[in-house]
Order: structure tokens, then C-alpha cells, then sequence
């Protein structure tokens, strides 16, 4: 039998809100300021405080990084106990981290429970870190509804969108575990680069497509750039999309981030398999809208995501035709060698031919980094993220077929 629980987390509050239940209190991690300023205003903060009152938890939250309420030195005691009562500044909880032997680390995170039958959606994010610079890559969904055959996340189904404060809420741990808030420790196992800022770039490249989250990625961007807070510049933001069409204009007009296209195919009818949302958005309409995308300059390129599959799409005549159909575009192009996972068909392309492809590419005046697969160890290198809800749903359901209880196993709002 699945225990049910009450969750009330959701309820508009009155005017002057009782405390709430300690089951229910709401994190503040993650929100925007305008939900800071309604957080304020449900607890009792007259209208001509709530700006500044805003401005203060901001700075504690997103610039020094605050667990507690308690912490908050220039907010008056009686405020802070207040707070303290309705909400917390609880983060997702870390389920497990996993080092790769190349200082890669992957993070499964579970976020706080949405309903009674959800014990709290799994999302993977990854830190990869440089000699000088460590970029995070962080999920825009639960799941994905795209399907692309060669990517793993593929093979999981959608089960939400994650809101605002879950997606800047994985810059938060990540920023936990690497010990980057004022007077922070670095973690001393030598994996993390002695720099400034230990994550300097951000990549929504982890499970989910951020343009079908838009709103939701849109406004976490605004709080990850915020100037007053976590301060991560536009220009250090990369949107991946798989080629939504009518958001592309939007995200750049207002997310205003770099651009980053899984492009993986040069004619319709590969592309079609390998990335079945082009059944929609044909490679004319994607690449049309690449051309208009606000802001694109040299300095301002898109980057076109090329996975390298030995036989499929890795010939010399399909890097010509790569070359053909981006003229015209500021353009860098990312071949990534494949990076196997469990029960796909695919193989990665023979290193001779990925430097062959390169160098057409090269010659054509397009910079063609080979990204170096990172992570792989732990399926954390591009197109390996699948949190585990899949495995867990699979064994509650087993577990009651065969007639065990499965009490504490996860169930998610698609069940």
C-alpha cells in the first residue's frame, strides 16, 4: 500500500497567513524577486518594505548563498522569525555524486515532492571543469519528450517541466558542493579549477528541451544573470535546443543567451530519424530561423551540435553538404563523438574519420572543435543523462505485479 500525504504547499494565503505546517513550507530558493516580494507580503511586510526587504533576502540567497534565516544579520529579528516560520531555504536533495576519473562530477538530484504521489522528481546536472573555467550543465525537464534515437534521456518520458526555482535551484547545489559562495571551501581532491569562479559557464544541455519549458527556463536565466546575485554574464549562458521554431525568435529576444542547435543531420530524411521533432520544423525552417536569430553576430555565433555516428551521418560528402547549408551563418560547429550507452544501436565514428570530417569543415573557414567526450565513466558525457525514475517506476510496478508491497518507492506524476 503507497502511503498518501496531504500536501498543502500550493494554497493561496490570506492576508496575514498562520505558520505553516513544517511539511509544507515552501523554499524561497530559486524564486524570482517578484517571488520573494510576494513571500514578503504573505508574511505580513508592509507594501512600502516589501522592495528593499526583497533586495536584502536576494543578496543573502544568491550572493552569499544562505541556508538559514537565521543568518540574515540586517533583517530585523521579528522578519526573520517570521520567514522562518512560512518557508526555508531548503535546496533539492543530493541523492547521489559520482566523480569521473577526469574530475566530471554528476549530481541526481530530487526535487521537493509536488502531491501526494510524488515522492520527488529525479534530474541529473553536471559540472565539468577546465584548467580554467568549470561549465555546469543543468536539465529543463523531467524526462524528455523528444525522442532523438541516439540520445538516452530520449528513452525516458516526459514527466513535467521543472519550474523557475527548480532550474536555478541546481546552480545553487552545484555552487554548494564546490564551495563557491563568499568564504566557501573548495573541495581538495584537486578536480576543481583554481579560478575565480569555479563555474563560469552554464549550459541548458541536460535532460529536457528548454524551449518547450520556456517561460519557466526564460525566467531562471533571468535569475542566474541577475548582476546583484548569482551574476552569470548572458554571453556565458548557452541555450541547446532541438530546433523548436516558433521559440527560437523568443529565446533571443527574450532570454538573450548564445545558441547552441542540435543540428546531427544535413538531409530531411536523416534527420528525421535521428531528431524526429524535424518532421516538423524541416532543416529550411531551423536553419531560417538561425539566420534571423536576434543579436547573431561573429562575436555572437550559434553553435551547431554534431553527434558523430560511424556510418550514418559522418561521411566527407555529408560534411560538404554542412558546410553548404550553413553559408551565410556565423557559425562554430561542435562535432561530439558519440558516447555509448546501454541498448543503443549506435557506434561512434572511427577517430580518422572525425578528424577527415574535421578538417572539411576547417578548410571551409568554420571553427570545428572535436569535443572531447568527458564523463563517459559515469554516463555523464552529452546524451547519457536518464535519471533513474525510469528504474524505480519499473520496480515499484514489478513489485506489485508480483504481489510485494512497495511501500516508499517512487511514483511519479505520470503514474
Amino acid at each position: 500500500m503507497t502511503a498518501i500525504t496531504l500536501d498543502l504547499s500550493r494554497a493561496k494565503p490570506v492576508d496575514m497567513p498562520a505558520p505553516a505546517p513544517e511539511a509544507t513550507k515552501r523554499s524561497l530558493v530559486g524564486v524570482t524577486r517578484a517571488g520573494l516580494a510576494e513571500a514578503l507580503a504573505g508574511a505580513g511586510v508592509p507594501e512600502r518594505e516589501v522592495r528593499m526587504r526583497a533586495g536584502q533576502l536576494w543578496h543573502w540567497i544568491y550572493f552569499r548563498g544562505a541556508r538559514d534565516f537565521e543568518a540574515m544579520t540586517n533583517v530585523g529579528k521579528g522578519l526573520r522569525q517570521a520567514l522562518a516560520e512560512r518557508f526555508t531555504l531548503e535546496r533539492p536533495e543530493i541523492v547521489s555524486e559520482q566523480v569521473s576519473v577526469d574530475g566530471t562530477r554528476k549530481w541526481l538530484l530530487r526535487m521537493p515532492s509536488t502531491g501526494p504521489h510524488d515522492r520527488g522528481a529525479e534530474i541529473e546536472a553536471v559540472y565539468i571543469p577546465e584548467s580554467d573555467r568549470g561549465t555546469l550543465c543543468v536539465s529543463s525537464q523531467v524526462g524528455c519528450t523528444l525522442t532523438c534515437t541516439f540520445c538516452h534521456t530520449g528513452t525516458q518520458k516526459l514527466v513535467r517541466n521543472l519550474t523557475t526555482a527548480e532550474i536555478v535551484a541546481q546552480l545553487i547545489v552545484a555552487r554548494d558542493a564546490l564551495g563557491e559562495w563568499p568564504g566557501g571551501v573548495r573541495p581538495t581532491d584537486g578536480l576543481v579549477p583554481d579560478v575565480e569562479r569555479a563555474i563560469s559557464n552554464v549550459v541548458l544541455m541536460g535532460m529536457g528541451e528548454p524551449l518547450y519549458n520556456f517561460e519557466n527556463v526564460r525566467d531562471a536565466m533571468d535569475v542566474v544573470s541577475d548582476g546583484e546575485g548569482l551574476s552569470l554574464s548572458k554571453r556565458r549562458i548557452t541555450l541547446s535546443t532541438s530546433g523548436v521554431v516558433p521559440m527560437i525568435e523568443r529565446a533571443g529576444s527574450e532570454i538573450g543567451s548564445m545558441l547552441a542547435i542540435s543540428l546531427h543531420a544535413v538531409r530531411d530524411e536523416l534527420r528525421n530519424e535521428l531528431v524526429p521533432l524535424n518532421k516538423k520544423y524541416p532543416i529550411r525552417d531551423l536553419l531560417e530561423a538561425c539566420r534571423t536569430y536576434p543579436g547573431l553576430s561573429n562575436a555572437r555565433r550559434i553553435t551547431f551540435e554534431y553527434v558523430m555516428l560511424k556510418g550514418v551521418n559522418d561521411s566527407l560528402s555529408d560534411a560538404r553538404e554542412l558546410v553548404r547549408l550553413l553559408k551565410g551563418i556565423p557559425a562554430k560547429i561542435n562535432l561530439i563523438p558519440f558516447n555509448p550507452w546501454p541498448g543503443t544501436r549506435y557506434e561512434c565514428s572511427d577517430w580518422e574519420q572525425i578528424e577527415a570530417f574535421s578538417e572539411v569543415v576547417f578548410r571551409a573557414g568554420y571553427a570545428s572543435p572535436v569535443r572531447t567526450p568527458r564523463g563517459r565513466d559515469i554516463l555523464a558525457a552529452c546524451g547519457q543523462l536518464k535519471s533513474e525514475t525510469e528504474k524505480l517506476r519499473a520496480r515499484a510496478r514489478l513489485m506489485l505485479d508480483s504481489g510485494i508491497g512497495a511501500e516508499g518507492m517512487f511514483v511519479s506524476q505520470e503514474s
